[in-house]
């Protein structure tokens, strides 16, 4: 599609009648659960928000937003891998032991990144754009070249797929102030009086020129920004269009939320209801016989403990009667609805079994089955959020010289998420199982003949994250401490004598 600078504004109104659907369905899902993450449109700070009579939803997404980004983007472990191609190594450096020391080197360049990540406060923005998804289904973020990372909400920008899924044109609209404008358009602006505003609408516009670059300029009162023009590669394009359930032919997701969206609308008006008929049975109201000499001043009158004279029957409560029984359906049935959000949701309160007693074993088992359920979701995170951002952040480190360069075609980032393979938990488990089944097979003696300790070491820190420079010794070091001992057990053996002797030998072989 080709894109000129007058045609931005235009085609952003054109575009935005095919993301209507998605943006009402986007708000019924965030009304029902967390309001402020997509109001309606024209909403500012001095409007009220929906109200939801239940907080189910609103624990709901913050449950499982949590756990996606404890999963996706955990804190202590490389939620990615820099992988080598063997082939290429060998091919390169001639010498298949290097692989141990390029491993500890590339952990240390994963380290790197994750410290990036943690100090420019990447992580809410993260935990934001989760949210989005699982309620809206989009998010847009943007990774500058300088400072934090941002994250728009499906309102705020349109996005043209091709029936592949791979993105043609990405328009996003921001209100900014006019003193940020440049001094040109500031003056076109104090020309017309119907741009005196606070804010001025800038539509930053990305489109696809071919196969392998993107074409990206600004444009205000439908003239381009001068000094905004510029080109990127589709590998480091800084705007990722997120989508939380993909389907073919389509340029815009559906959360999460929205296919629990029944659930959430019926719990809504069983809060509501159960809500409005307990304020009803909480109402005191008395009613006095009218012909009975008890007054209803008198009651109204006195003071709490007081006596006053009256027949009892004379006085009588209104109460709701029967209805207990009727409610008592109603707040089961919403109990039910509740269970299942819960389940879905991945909230721990509703995981456990009621009653009776969760062993550790069926706690865990039970958690990861429900995990399970999201893998489709972490895949689609993988390719479309984790692999580009971790691409973003190593060529924004390298460009600022504080990575070194990584060789194309040799090293390339891979992605890990999931339950049980988080980081390099996989490449753990299988060195465990070699080690283990090894062992089975011939025996401890055997193995320590030909297993290489010091790289098996080596290789377990890395599958662990560590950075192991000063812990694991060094082959120097290892026969250099052998070669101590053996001398420290000569001397008490055979005396000083037979020490020096040794040693004035070895000098003149080193010598020699």
């Amino acid at each position: 599609m080709y894109l000129t600078a007058s045609s931005a504004s235009s085609l952003y109104e054109e575009l935005c009648t095919q993301r209507d659907g998605y943006l009402r369905r986007g708000r019924d899902c965030a009304k029902l659960t967390i309001p402020h993450l997509l109001p309606d449109e024209g909403h500012n700070q001095a409007m009220k928000l929906a109200t939801p009579y239940q907080s189910v939803g609103a624990r709901a997404v913050a449950s499982l937003s949590s756990k996606l980004l404890m999963a996706l983007y955990p804190p202590n472990t490389p939620w990615f891998r820099l992988t080598v191609d063997p082939y290429k190594l060998d091919a390169v450096t001639g010498d298949p032991a290097i692989r141990t020391e390029v491993e500890t080197t590339l952990n240390k360049i994963e380290m790197a990144v994750m410290g990036e990540v943690e100090a420019q406060g990447y992580r809410p923005q993260i935990h934001e754009a989760i949210k989005q998804l699982i309620v809206t289904g989009n998010a847009l973020v943007y990774l500058p070249p300088e400072g934090g990372m941002r994250t728009y909400k499906i309102d705020r920008y349109v996005v043209k797929r091709d029936p592949s899924g791979n993105v043609q044109v990405i328009i996003l609209k921001e209100s900014i102030a006019p003193a940020a404008l440049p001094e040109e358009l500031r003056a076109m602006a104090s020309q017309d009086a119907t741009r005196l505003e606070d804010t001025v609408d800038v539509y930053t516009c990305i489109h696809r020129m071919d196969e392998g670059t993107f074409e990206v300029w600004q444009e205000a009162f439908g003239q381009k920004v001068e000094g905004t023009v510029g080109t990127y590669p589709v590998a480091d394009l800084p705007w990722l269009p997120l989508r939380m359930e993909e389907v073919t032919g389509e340029s815009y997701g559906y959360g999460y939320a929205v296919q629990y969206l029944g659930d959430l609308k019926s719990l809504e008006g069983l809060s509501q209801a159960l809500v409005e008929a307990s304020a009803m049975a909480a109402k005191c109201l008395w009613l006095v016989d009218p012909a009975s000499p008890t007054r209803a001043r008198t009651l109204a009158d006195a003071p709490n403990g007081a006596i006053r004279e009256g027949r009892e029957s004379d006085v009588s409560m209104v109460t709701m009667g029967n209805k207990a029984a009727d409610m008592r359906i109603t707040f089961e049935t919403a109990g039910q609805i509740r269970d299942r959000l819960g389940l879905a949701f991945l909230m721990n309160s509703q995981i456990q079994r009621k009653g009776d007693r969760v062993t550790a074993t069926e706690w865990r088992i039970l958690a990861e089955e429900l995990e399970s359920v999201l893998s489709g979701s972490y895949a689609s995170l993988s390719a479309s959020f984790q692999l580009p951002l971790v691409s973003l952040i190593i060529s924004r480190m390298t460009r600022e010289r504080r990575l070194p360069k990584l060789p194309k075609g040799v090293v390339h980032p891979s992605i890990v998420t999931g339950l049980e393979a988080l980081g390099r938990g996989a490449d753990l488990m299988r060195l465990d199982q070699f080690i283990q089944g090894a062992t089975q097979q011939i025996g401890p003696e055997a193995l320590n003949q030909f297993l290489n300790l010091g790289d098996y070491l080596a290789r377990r820190a890395t599958a662990l994250g560590l950075v192991t420079d000063g812990l694991i010794k060094s082959e120097e070091q290892i026969q250099a401490e052998m070669q101590q001992r053996q001398m420290a057990q000569m001397a008490q053996t055979f005396g000083p004598d037979a020490m020096k002797i040794t040693a004035d030998q070895a000098s003149q072989q080193q010598q020699q």
